[in-house]
C-alpha cells in the first residue's frame, strides 16, 4: 500500500494512541495472574494481536468484550507448543522466560525482520536459571523447557531490556528466590515501565541502580482492571507534527509515565517548541517557525531516531543525536533507512561513529520507502507536511505493527 501526503497545516485535536509496550506488558502478567484481568483501553495493532496469541496458546482464556480483554488463565497447559510471536520483538523476549516456568519442550517462532533478529543473548541466562534452550545459531525458531529454579544469574542487556523485561516477570512467580546481575544494559526506562506495572499487579522487584535485581520468590500477580496508557511512541509522531506545521491538542498522555519516549518533551524545549499540559493530561503544542538544531542522545529511547530526524529536518542548522547502534537490530537497518529515504526527499544525513548528522533545510516532495519498517512511514510522513510537493510513502501498511491508525489520524488534524 502506498499513501500520498500532501503539504498541510495541523490543528485541532486527537486522542493519543494506547501503549502497544505496557498492553503486551498486561496482557503477560495476566496469563501469570491467579484471578482474571479485564484490560482496557485497547491497541489494535498486530503486536498486540501477537501477544494475546501468546496468551491463548498458553491456555488463558482470553475474550474481547465490550471494548475490553478479559483474561483468565484458566490452565496454563499450553494448548500448543508453538508460541508464535509475528513481528514483536517485546513479545519473543518477554513470553521466552514465561514459557521456560513450564515442564513443557516450547517452540518460539516469528516472522518477518524478527526471524533475523538475535536470540542467542537469551540462551546462557536461562541455562544458568535451570532451562534446556536452543535456537537456529542465535536466530529462531527458539526451542525452551523448564521449569526454571531461580538463583543467581548473569544477563546480557547491551542488545535489549526486553529480555530482562521477560525474567523480571516470570521469576517472582517461582518458588525460588533469584539475583539477576545485569551487565551493560540498555533502555532503562521501559525497565521502569516493567516494574511499574508489576507493581500494579502487586508484586515488587528491588534493584540496585539497574546492576543487581533482587526477585523474591512465591509472589502473585493480581490485578482486576488495568487501563492501558497512551502511548508516547506513537504520540512522538503527533507532537512532532504540531512542532513543525501547526498547533494540536493531544488527549490522553500521562505527563508522569515512565515510558521512554516522554523523552520528547525534553528535545521539544532544545528546539524552542512551546508546548504544555492541562489539568485533564491533555498536551498543548504550538508551532515554533524557527525550531533550533539540537543535541540529543536517543541510546535509552531509539524509537524516537525516524522521527527526530523528521524534526531536525525542520531545524534551522546541523542536529546530532547520539545512538546510532542501537538502530541496527530494528524491523529496518534503521539507521541506513533514515539516511536512504529521507535522502530521496533532499535531506542530508551523515552518519559518524555512533551519531547521526542531520542538516534541516528544505524538504522536497518525491517518493521514498518506509522499508517495511512502521516508524519509517510515519517519519517519511512528517516529512511531507513542510515538503515542496507531495510525498508518495511506499509500503504504508507496515504501521499496523504499532499505530495502524496513524495515517487516520494524521488526516484528520491536517488542513
Amino acid at each position: 500500500m502506498n499513501n500520498n501526503i500532501f503539504p498541510s497545516v495541523v490543528g485541532g485535536e486527537i486522542i493519543a494512541p494506547p501503549s502497544k509496550s505496557y498492553m503486551q506488558r498486561a496482557i503477560a502478567l495476566a496469563v501469570l495472574s491467579k484471578t482474571p484481568t479485564k484490560i482496557s483501553n485497547l491497541s489494535d495493532c498486530n503486536d498486540c494481536r501477537a501477544a494475546i496469541g501468546v496468551a491463548k496458546s498458553i491456555g488463558c482464556d482470553v475474550e474481547l468484550k465490550n471494548d475490553a480483554l478479559l483474561a483468565n488463565p484458566t490452565s496454563n497447559k499450553f494448548i500448543s507448543k508453538q508460541l508464535h510471536c509475528g513481528e514483536s520483538g517485546l513479545a519473543l523476549r518477554m513470553f521466552t522466560p514465561i514459557a521456560a516456568l513450564f515442564d513443557t519442550k516450547i517452540e518460539l517462532s516469528g516472522e518477518g525482520s524478527l526471524t533475523q533478529r538475535p536470540v542467542g543473548f537469551m540462551e546462557e541466562t536461562l541455562r544458568q536459571l535451570g532451562a534446556e534452550v536452543e535456537s537456529a545459531n542465535g536466530l529462531l525458531p527458539l526451542r525452551v523447557k523448564g521449569p526454571i529454579r531461580g538463583g543467581k544469574a548473569k544477563v546480557d542487556g547491551s542488545v535489549s531490556s526486553q529480555f530482562l523485561t521477560g525474567l523480571l516477570i516470570s521469576l517472582p512467580t517461582i518458588s525460588a528466590n533469584s539475583l539477576l546481575v545485569v551487565d551493560k544494559l540498555t533502555s532503562r526506562p521501559y525497565i521502569d515501565m516493567t516494574l511499574q506495572i508489576m507493581h500494579d499487579f502487586g508484586v515488587i522487584v528491588e534493584h540496585d541502580n539497574y546492576e543487581q535485581f533482587n526477585i523474591i520468590g512465591n509472589q502473585n500477580y493480581h490485578c482486576e482492571h488495568y487501563r492501558v496508557e497512551g502511548d508516547w511512541s506513537g504520540a512522538a509522531s503527533l507532537i512532532v507534527a504540531a512542532a513543525i506545521a501547526g498547533d494540536l491538542k493531544i488527549k490522553g498522555l500521562n505527563p508522569n509515565s515512565a515510558q521512554a519516549d516522554r523523552a520528547i518533551l525534553s528535545v521539544l524545549e532544545l528546539t524552542g517548541t512551546k508546548y504544555h499540559f492541562e489539568t485533564d493530561n491533555t498536551l498543548i503544542v504550538s508551532r515554533d517557525n524557527n525550531l533550533q538544531p539540537f543535541k540529543f542522545d536517543a541510546t535509552n529511547c531509539p524509537d524516537l531516531f525516524p522521527v527526530l530526524a523528521a524534526l531536525a529536518a525542520n531545524c534551522n542548522g546541523k542536529t546530532e543525536i547520539t545512538g546510532v547502534h542501537r538502530l541496527t537490530h530494528k524491523e529496518s537497518n534503521r539507521a541506513l533507512a533514515i539516511q536512504t529515504e529521507l535522502g530521496k526527499l533532499g535531506i542530508n544525513i551523515d552518519i559518524e561513529d555512533d551519531k547521526m548528522l542531520i542538516s534541516g533545510g528544505k524538504i522536497n516532495g518525491g517518493t521514498a520507502s518506509a522499508c517495511n519498517d512502521h516508524r519509517m512511514a510515519m517519519s517519511l510522513a512528517l516529512c511531507a507536511l513542510n515538503a515542496s510537493g507531495a510525498v508518495t510513502i511506499e509500503g504504508t501498511e507496515c504501521v499496523g505493527k504499532s499505530y495502524p491508525e496513524f495515517f487516520d489520524d494524521l488526516k484528520a488534524i491536517t488542513i
